[in-house]
């Protein structure tokens, strides 16, 4: 209910307060001339109705000190302005009756974690960084090769047994990897190695020899009798360990087996090089 509402309520209890007055102050004035007609032998005759309306009007007729609101009769439900002061209703300021701050409560627990989103746009390229601050000064490079070529100018033929080739003319022994006096290499840099080797047969005479790793037979060269030289040769590619030999072994004769070489020129080689270290990627 809004003051308005209030205002009409409280005018309306005036206005029945006012009437239940005048009604009370009307009743003793009636019985007192009630009294004073049965004191007297002779009782006025009753007034006509047309005194008796001069007389309410006389008597409800307000002075000329009242006010217009005074005079005129009015219903509660009458629009206008009230004809009685309206109070208003107090109100109360919530903030004085606030108390102090109170201690902070303990952390709740964590809620269930949300869906997860659609991934956004990708954003703008940022400003270029500054430069960065040297670095310190790394490993020396460390470079690894092994490489050999040696050849033969004397011929050989075949026994009982088998032969290791020995070879007397050196081209290229990096490092010394590659023993003169034995006939083998030695690897000192494990990896990959690229081996070659190249002879020369002789007429009407077989050729049989093996490239070895070790004491194992890897590769064959072989060239059937015929009834002129040629030029033979065989590669191959060989991972090998640190320790590591690989040699020529000449195959022992059960037929006559020989190699041609001579003083002037050199028939025979014998080369390998590294080609990736053990350690690189």
């Amino acid at each position: 209910m809004g003051s308005r509402g209030q205002g009409l309520l409280l005018a309306y209890c005036l206005l029945l307060a006012f009437a239940s007055g005048l009604v009370l102050s009307r009743v003793p004035h009636v019985q007192g001339e009630q009294q004073e007609w049965e004191g007297t032998e002779e009782l006025p005759s009753p007034p006509d109705h047309a005194e008796r309306a001069e007389e309410q009007h006389e008597k409800y007729r307000p002075s000329q000190d009242q006010g217009l609101a005074a005079s005129r009769c009015l219903r509660c439900c009458d629009p206008g302005t009230s004809m009685y002061p309206v109070t208003a209703v107090p109100q109360i300021n919530i903030t004085i009756l606030k108390g102090e701050k109170g201690d902070r409560g303990d952390r709740g627990l964590q809620g269930k974690y949300g869906k997860t989103g659609s991934a956004g746009a990708r954003g703008h390229t940022g400003p270029k960084g500054q430069k960065g601050s040297m670095g310190a000064p790394g490993e020396r490079c460390k470079s690894h090769y092994a490489a050999f070529s040696v050849g033969r100018k004397k011929p050989m033929h075949s026994n009982h047994y088998y032969q290791t080739v020995i070879f007397d003319t050196e081209f290229v022994n990096l490092y010394g990897h590659f023993n003169m006096f034995t006939g083998k290499f030695y690897c000192y840099v494990p990896g990959i190695y690229f081996f070659s080797l190249n002879v020369h047969t002789w007429n009407q005479k077989e050729t049989y020899l093996h490239i070895m790793k070790n004491e194992e037979e890897v590769v064959i060269l072989f060239a059937q009798v015929g009834d002129r030289s040629i030029m033979q040769s065989q590669s191959l590619m060989l991972e090998l360990r640190e320790q590591d030999q690989v040699w020529v072994r000449l195959y022992k004769g059960e037929r006559e087996n020989a190699i041609f070489s001579e003083e002037l020129d050199t028939y025979i080689t014998f080369s390998g090089y590294l080609v990736k270290h053990a350690t690189e990627p």
